[in-house]
């Protein structure tokens, strides 16, 4: 009894110390699915106006919520999924290690149960933590409410494990999809959804409602919305915002220039044809994400909570949109991986922050725990960029480098990039080296260049090192070691 005793106090010191100074923070995770970034004004405000105008001049949302975050703290404007699908972007966000060493390499493969969390550290601590919305760290479960295994989120009633759903209820017996198939089993159709049970709507309730209990001490929570990823639709008013908005394809959509045979023709985008109202709905989901953002800040300003609440948002990977004549992701175009990464932290982070250096996922769990003061776990292969957004005058020099790998149990390719230069390296094709500076569209090979031999090598030297440190099994792969050790000779 003593002995749980002194735990308990222990516990209740930790997230207590701050009392008669600075109380401990808290720390709200907003994460989307499948978001291109370009569609968030602050992003576009980073971007040449080639960039920031792919669909045309006047084919954007306006995110007024969203911004107001990056405008309060910092924008990461080069911050990478790791992994560019679902399931190993996420574990590598929670774990703070590569896919290759969670378990969870691809979608449906259950994250391994010897991971400890950013969540768990912060549980640990006595933090009350929480999870609603979609998951997809615990196998092939669908949707899976309430996984048994929590990660550090105590409450996780809201949490499913996989799926786009469009609308949820509560129930007698808990949570569940509200839209049914004549068969009574769960349906991604919309199914005359409102904005009280429409799935951003109904998620971003059950957030506000875990706040509202939460506010009087310290709290961790994630909201993971599975908008914008598809099916493309959207409750009303959202559904019909932006029908008349001139969208047009982007200037990759059809070029002469050829694809890179690592990214392959793919029978879903051998013959796609853009779609201006598919791309319609998508802005409509993005703008009913914003104003649901909106709701949240101004519930955390009403409670008092601003100055003292840690806000990130962000999504586990990107979507083409019609780039490159793609939708979706899995590829290291910069729509596919390239993802928003944006933090507010009173009192820490300098309002109106840029960040350029090249970030990943990997990076979030020793990041985010340092700037709240905890020391990461064991095992942690992610940097702790906290020095970069905080701006100390003493912040050590920065490896401008992160890397990506795709999804699978098969060698496919390893990408290295920094603020302005990606290399691809991979099973079905030469190497690849983007200048994404000169060349944002990502059309030109400049592999060859005589100009570009030094970045080349520094990008492919730090790839070997990367793929020793972290046992990547992609160097498995004679191509890819044997083009690696081509270049770094």
């Amino acid at each position: 009894m003593t002995k749980i005793l002194s735990t308990a106090f222990l516990l209740v010191v930790s997230v207590t110390a701050g009392a008669a100074g600075t109380p401990p923070p808290n720390l709200l995770i907003i994460q989307t699915d499948e978001h291109n970034f370009r569609t968030l004004g602050c992003y576009r405000q980073t971007l040449a106006d080639q960039q920031a105008f792919v669909w045309g001049k006047d084919a954007v949302v306006e995110t007024p919520a969203i911004d107001s975050i990056a405008q309060r703290g910092a924008i990461c404007t080069s911050y990478y999924a790791t992994s560019p699908v679902c399931t190993p972007s996420r574990a590598a966000f929670f774990s703070g290690r590569y896919p290759q060493n969670t378990g969870s390499w691809q979608n449906d493969r259950p994250l391994s149960g010897d991971i400890v969390t950013f969540a768990e550290v912060l549980r640990r601590q006595g933090y009350s933590t929480g999870y609603a919305g979609k998951w997809h760290l615990d196998g092939a479960g669908k949707p899976q409410w309430q996984p048994k295994r929590k990660f550090g989120f105590t409450d996780n009633r809201f949490m499913f494990n996989r799926g786009h759903w469009k609308k949820f209820e509560l129930t007698a017996d808990g949570p569940r999809v509200a839209a049914r198939s004549k068969q009574g089993d769960p349906s991604y159709s919309l199914a005359g959804a409102d904005q009280e049970s429409f799935s951003t709507d109904w998620l971003s309730n059950r957030a506000m409602d875990f706040i509202r209990k939460h506010a009087g001490e310290p709290f961790c929570y994630h909201l993971s919305l599975p908008d914008p990823h598809g099916p493309n639709a959207v409750r009303a008013p959202y559904d019909q915002m932006f029908e008349n908005t001139p969208i047009r394809p982007p200037a990759t959509f059809q070029t002469e220039y050829p694809l890179p045979k690592y990214i392959g023709s793919g029978a879903k985008n051998a013959k796609l044809s853009f779609r201006a109202d598919q791309m319609s709905l998508y802005f409509g989901m993005v703008r009913c994400i914003d104003d649901n953002v909106g709701r949240i800040l101004a519930l955390i300003d009403e409670l008092n909570l601003t100055d003292r609440t840690i806000v990130v948002f962000t999504s586990d990977h990107g979507d083409l949109c019609y780039e490159h004549g793609r939708l979706n992701k899995g590829n290291p175009y910069e729509g596919s991986a390239k993802i928003p990464m944006i933090i507010a932290a009173p009192g820490k982070i300098p309002a109106g922050k840029r960040i350029d250096q090249a970030l990943g996922t990997v990076d979030f769990a020793p990041t985010i725990l340092s700037l709240m003061e905890m020391d990461s776990p064991d095992g942690i292969e992610g940097r702790d960029a906290s020095a970069l957004l905080v701006g100390n005058a003493d912040q050590p020099s920065w490896d401008d480098v992160t890397f990506l790998r795709s999804a699978g149990s098969k060698p496919g390719w390893l990408a290295a990039v920094s603020d302005q230069y990606k290399l691809v390296v991979s099973v079905a094709d030469v190497p690849w080296l983007f200048d994404l500076k000169s060349d944002p569209d990502e059309l030109i090979n400049h592999a060859g260049d005589p100009e570009h031999a030094a970045d080349l090598q520094r990008l492919a030297q730090a790839m070997v090192a990367y793929a020793q440190a972290s046992t990547d099994p992609h160097m498995e792969s004679s191509e890819i070691s044997s083009a690696l050790k081509s270049l770094v000779q």
